[in-house]
């Protein structure tokens, strides 16, 4: 199967155009303790049903790692009290940021959460120097997609005010030989009716 990815970014604050108010209440809160478990929660949780298979096999020392580098922030999404998605962001050399993981827990589909959601964590992208004073000033935040993704990813990203500045065919690692992972067996339920 082909598999597309577009990488997008945004090259100064002003880019980000904000979403509105999500049609239920949700807090983002930055998850500032590293938790492996909580993480791998999270990231099975929603990338489950979209191929999400790279990090699969890492250990807990390996998440851990992950997680605990400077300049790394996990943002969640809860309603409720109950995660409703994240948004995991990664300093990188000379001001750049990585949207590295973003999405919403299925259940969280179709409620505008996730123009919420990533609204709230590229303004965090930008002002990431502010928690992190060993950090350059975000100068670029970046992001990648693929057509596995969620049907309405790429038109968030974009409605949001990221740039498309390449397109490539079949990138290792976009695909799973081994069919959907799903936090659990049988996982995916039907996406609510946007109506």
């Amino acid at each position: 199967m082909d598999v597309t990815t577009w990488y997008l970014e945004q090259t100064g604050p002003g880019d980000l155009l904000p979403a509105r108010e999500p049609k239920v209440p949700v807090d983002i809160v930055r998850a500032e303790i590293p938790s492996p478990e909580f993480s791998r929660f999270l990231y099975t949780a929603v990338g489950g049903d979209w191929q999400w298979t790279e990090r699969l096999p890492w250990t807990w020392r390996q998440w851990m790692e992950w997680l605990d580098r400077p300049g790394t922030e996990t943002w969640v999404a809860w309603r409720d009290g109950t995660p409703a998605g994240y948004v995991e962001l990664v300093a990188q050399d000379g001001g750049v940021v990585e949207i590295s993981s973003f999405g919403l827990l299925p259940y969280a589909i179709g409620l505008g959460v996730g123009g919420h959601l990533l609204s709230a964590g590229t303004a965090h992208a930008w002002d990431m120097a502010d928690r992190w004073p060993d950090l350059e000033p975000t100068r670029r935040v970046w992001l990648h997609t693929c057509s596995l993704d969620g049907p309405a990813a790429l038109a968030n990203y974009r409605a949001r005010g990221f740039r498309l500045y390449d397109t490539r065919l079949n990138v290792p690692g976009d695909a799973d030989e081994g069919g959907t992972p799903g936090p659990w067996p049988g996982a995916m339920r039907p996406l609510p009716d946007p109506r």
